[in-house]
């Protein structure tokens, strides 16, 4: 019995870890959905301001508030998109740019975007300070031939 219960052991466990796999595949197409939400919404809200600051300029009627209140629903949509991407980004193995915004493959050394380095965990692994200096300081006269 003691095979068979390996067995069972070891299926059950095979089942655990599919299983946990489909639900984060499952949470990530989720946030991906919300994402796209996110961007729709924000787009209408463009649509939506454009439309006002037209308005105000053709009527020549006073806007402002509606105008402020509209930049400041875009400005929590994109604080809210930028939330969920970030947690895209860290489930599925991404860096976002310092330089630019754009997200890269962990593995990146530059960003694919813009072309800036990439600060990885693979470049912290050797300290600055224990980096070889290849100047010519470093080498005799006999190497350079």
């Amino acid at each position: 019995m003691g095979i068979l219960e390996d067995v069972l052991l070891n299926a059950r466990s095979a089942v655990d870890t599919v299983g946990k796999k489909a639900g984060q595949v499952i949470d990530i197409s989720k946030l991906r959905i919300a994402a796209a939400d996110l961007k729709s919404e924000i787009s209408r809200k463009y649509q939506i301001l454009g439309r006002v600051a037209y308005e105000e300029s053709v009527s020549g009627k006073d806007y402002s508030v509606n105008k402020a209140e509209l930049i400041q629903k875009i400005g929590e949509l994109k604080n809210d998109l930028d939330s969920v991407m970030e947690l895209i980004a860290s489930s599925g193995n991404k860096i976002k740019c310092a330089a630019c915004g754009a997200y890269n493959s962990k593995k990146a050394v530059f960003c694919n975007k813009c072309g800036e380095k990439l600060d990885t965990a693979e470049d912290e692994h050797m300290p600055t300070d224990e980096m070889i200096d290849f100047t010519e300081d470093n080498f005799e006269d006999d190497d350079l031939l």
